[in-house]
């Protein structure tokens, strides 16, 4: 059984910065790629970022515009998401997510339903 706890999250003020982290328990936390995603109140949770088992690859929901930055360190099984020039719109419960498998569609990616095992989230507020 794979466990994920998110961590970082609080209340921040437009434009500061957070960096949220993910720790995974077991022993095959870098077989798997790893993502974030986010869900605001009364609306559906959405695809914010991904990254490959390796941490060579990444993909971002457009609306990240380089703000985010997800990384990972298999030695630690801990994945991160830096997030940088935060928007009051960018308030929500933030989740990591074990994908199944590698991803190779952007449209894979952003399934929900290709992610086994989620975190229970951590809360981001962001103020005017």
């Amino acid at each position: 059984q794979v466990q994920l706890v998110e961590s970082g999250g609080g209340l921040a003020r437009t434009g500061e910065s957070l960096r949220l982290s993910c720790e995974a328990s077991g022993r095959t936390f870098g077989n798997y790629p790893m993502g974030w995603f986010r869900q605001a109140q009364g609306k559906e949770r959405e695809f914010v970022a991904y990254i490959q088992k390796s941490g060579g690859w990444k993909y971002y929901a457009d609306f990240v515009e380089g703000r985010f930055t997800i990384s990972r360190d298999n030695t630690k099984n801990v994945v991160y998401l830096q997030m940088n020039s935060l928007k009051p719109e960018d308030t929500g419960n933030y989740y990591c997510a074990r994908a199944k498998s590698p991803l190779g569609t952007t449209q894979a990616i952003t399934d929900l339903k290709q992610y086994d095992y989620w975190g229970q989230g951590t809360q981001v507020t962001v103020s005017s």
